[in-house]
C-alpha cells in the first residue's frame, strides 16, 4: 500500500495536467487557462501517458492492499484503460466535432463563481486566446463526420459564439480594469466559433459516415463504460425482461388510475389524461423550482437520505449544450473547494419547432413527469449523490477522477422507484415512474440493436412510440441521442440493476437512510467495487 499511494497520485497528477477539461470538470483549477490539445501531438503524449501509467499500474500486487486502495487501483487501472480505448481505438476526436467544443470550459468559468472575478478572467482570456488554434487543429483533425454529429454541433458551437458575447460582458463589468485584455479576445473566439459552425455547416451534406459503430467496437466500449460484470448479450435479456414486467405494472397502474381494463388503451388513456397538465417555455423552469422543494421535503419527512445545505440552481440549459438530453445536472466537481452551487438545467423547446412538435413535447414533460425529472436530476438523485460523493476523501484522489457513469445513473433511476413507492404524488407519480423504467429499458435495447444490429430508424421510433409509450418528438430526440452517445444509454439500466442489488442487499436491522448514506459515502465507484467496500466497512 505505501507503493501504491504516491503512484496512484503521480498517475492522477499525469491525467490531470495532460487534460485540463479533466482537471477543471474535478475543481482542480490549476489549468483554467487551457483547454484539451487534440493535435496530433497532443493525443500523442496523452496515449504515452496512460500507457507508462498502465505499465506501472499492473506492476502493482492489487491483492496485498486494503480494500478502499485495492477498489481505488481497480478504478485507476479502468481510467487508464478507458482512455487508451477511446484515444486510439475509437478516436472521436477524428470524427466527432463534438468534442472540440470549448463552450464548456467557458461557460465553468463564467457561470460558477469559484473565485474572484479577476482571478476567473484572468483563466477565461487564456482560454479564449487558445479557442482560435484549437478550432483550427479541429478543421485539420475531423474528417468523415456522420452527419447526426455535424448537425447537433452546428447548433452548439452558434450557441457557443453566442455564449462569448452575451455572457463574457456581464463577467467584465464585475473587474472593468480587464476589459481591455479581455473583451478582444473573446471577439476574436466568437468569430472563429460562428466561423466554425459555417464550416460544419457547408460539411452537412457531405457528412456520410455511418454514426453505428458496429459490434465489436460497441461491445468493447460498453465493457468500458459500463465497468460491469455482464456481458452485452446478458444486458439485452434483462432489459428486455424488465421491459415486460413495467409493462405489466404500468397497465396494474393505469386501471387503478383512470379505471378500465390493465391494457396499452388504459395506458395511454391515462397517460393521455396527466399529459393534459403541463408547462410551456415561460413557466417550466419556475415549475421545476416548485418540484425541488416539494421533493427535498419529501425526503426529509420521509427520512430516506441524509440532506445537505449544498445549493441547487435551476437554470435553462445553454444553447451550446442542447442537442442531446432534454435536462442535465452540472455538479461542481469532488477536488472543488469554493462553496459554489449545483447548476439542473431543463432546455426548453427550439425556437424554430413547430406548435405541434411544442406541444408534444411537453405533454411528454408534463408536470408530473417534470417531478420525476427533478426526483432523477436533484432530489434525492444527482444533485443529493454527487455533493454525498465530494465529501468523500480517500488516500487517494483516485476517486474524485473515477467517476462511474452506471452507478451515478443507476441511483438517480433507482430514487425514481423510491420516492414512487413511498408515496411521492401519488399514482400520477407512479405512472410516470413506470414510464421511465420502460424508457430506461428500451434505452438499453436501443444502445444495442442501433450499433450492433443496424436498427433501422422506423423500428427504433416504433418500440419507443409504441411498447414505451412516448411522444413522437421525445422519440425522435432519443433516435438522434442513441446514435450521438453510443454505450451512455445503457448506464441507465446496468446501474439501475446494480444499485438495486445493492440495497437489497441492506443487512438486517439496519435503518434505510443509514444503508443509503453508506452507499453514498464512498465517491461514485463502479458498483461492483461498491459492493466490496460496503462489506468491508
Amino acid at each position: 500500500m505505501a507503493q501504491f499511494i504516491p503512484l496512484a497520485e503521480r498517475i492522477v497528477e499525469a491525467v490531470l495536467e495532460i487534460n485540463p477539461a479533466t482537471a477543471s470538470y474535478v475543481g482542480d483549477h490549476r489549468f483554467d487557462d487551457q483547454l484539451p490539445d487534440l493535435s496530433t501531438g497532443g493525443m500523442a503524449a496523452q496515449v504515452a501517458m496512460l500507457r507508462d501509467a498502465g505499465d506501472a499500474l499492473a506492476e502493482v500486487d492489487a491483492d496485498a492492499l486494503d480494500p478502499p486502495e485495492r477498489v481505488d487501483h481497480a478504478v485507476l487501472s479502468a481510467l487508464v484503460e478507458r482512455g487508451l480505448f477511446e484515444a486510439t481505438e475509437v478516436r472521436g476526436h477524428e470524427w466527432d466535432p463534438l468534442e472540440h467544443n470549448p463552450a464548456p470550459l467557458l461557460y465553468a468559468l463564467i457561470a460558477r463563481p469559484f473565485a474572484p472575478p479577476e482571478e476567473r478572467l484572468t483563466s477565461l482570456a487564456g482560454r479564449l486566446a487558445a479557442v482560435p488554434d484549437a478550432l483550427a487543429t479541429a478543421r485539420a483533425t475531423l474528417r468523415d463526420c456522420p452527419r447526426v454529429h455535424v448537425e447537433t454541433a452546428v447548433g452548439q458551437f452558434a450557441g457557443a459564439a453566442a455564449l462569448v458575447r452575451e455572457e463574457v460582458p456581464g463577467l467584465l463589468a464585475a473587474a472593468p480594469a480587464l476589459d481591455g485584455t479581455v473583451a478582444p479576445l473573446a471577439e476574436a473566439a466568437a468569430t472563429a466559433l460562428d466561423d466554425f459552425a459555417g464550416w460544419l455547416r457547408s460539411r452537412v451534406d457531405s457528412s456520410d459516415r455511418d454514426p453505428r459503430l458496429g459490434r465489436r467496437l460497441w461491445e468493447a466500449r460498453l465493457w468500458h463504460t459500463l465497468d460491469t460484470e455482464l456481458s452485452a448479450a446478458q444486458v439485452l435479456a434483462r432489459a428486455q425482461a424488465n421491459l415486460e414486467r413495467a409493462t405489466e405494472e404500468i397497465r396494474a397502474a393505469a386501471a387503478e388510475l383512470v379505471g378500465g381494463p390493465a391494457s396499452d388503451d388504459t395506458v395511454r388513456r391515462a397517460l393521455a389524461h396527466l399529459a393534459a397538465e403541463h408547462p410551456d417555455n415561460e413557466t417550466i423552469v419556475d415549475l421545476a423550482k416548485v418540484t425541488l422543494d416539494e421533493t427535498t421535503e419529501f425526503v426529509r419527512a420521509h427520512d430516506l437520505v441524509t440532506l445537505v445545505d449544498d445549493p441547487c440552481e435551476i437554470r435553462q440549459m445553454p444553447e451550446f449544450a442542447r442537442g442531446v438530453a432534454v435536462a442535465y445536472c452540472d455538479s461542481p466537481g469532488p477536488l472543488e473547494t469554493a462553496d459554489v452551487p449545483t447548476f439542473y438545467c431543463i432546455a426548453p423547446t427550439p425556437a424554430d419547432w413547430p406548435a405541434e412538435r411544442v406541444e408534444s413535447f411537453y405533454r411528454e414533460y408534463n408536470a408530473h413527469m417534470i417531478r420525476n425529472l427533478t426526483v432523477h436530476e436533484a432530489m434525492p438523485g444527482h444533485f443529493l449523490q454527487l455533493a454525498h460523493s465530494r465529501r468523500y476523501r480517500g488516500s487517494t484522489r483516485v476517486r474524485a477522477l473515477g467517476h462511474s457513469g452506471p452507478f451515478v445513473e443507476g441511483w438517480a433511476v433507482y430514487t425514481e422507484e423510491l420516492m414512487a413507492g413511498a408515496g411521492f404524488g401519488g399514482l400520477p407519480i407512479r405512472m410516470q415512474q413506470l414510464k421511465m423504467q420502460l424508457r430506461m429499458s428500451i434505452n438499453a435495447i436501443l444502445d444495442q440493436l442501433v450499433h450492433c444490429a443496424d436498427m433501422p430508424e422506423a423500428d427504433a421510433m416504433a418500440l419507443m412510440t409504441g411498447p414505451g409509450f412516448q411522444e413522437e418528438g421525445e422519440a425522435a430526440g432519443k433516435w438522434r441521442r442513441a446514435l450521438l452517445t453510443s454505450t451512455q444509454l445503457s448506464t441507465y439500466f446496468v446501474g439501475y440493476t446494480e444499485v438495486a442489488e445493492l440495497v437489497a442487499a441492506r443487512p438486517p436491522g439496519t435503518p434505510l437512510r443509514a444503508w443509503h448514506d453508506a452507499m453514498l459515502a464512498h465517491g461514485s465507484p463502479p458498483p461492483r467495487h461498491l459492493r466490496t467496500l460496503l462489506a468491508s466497512s
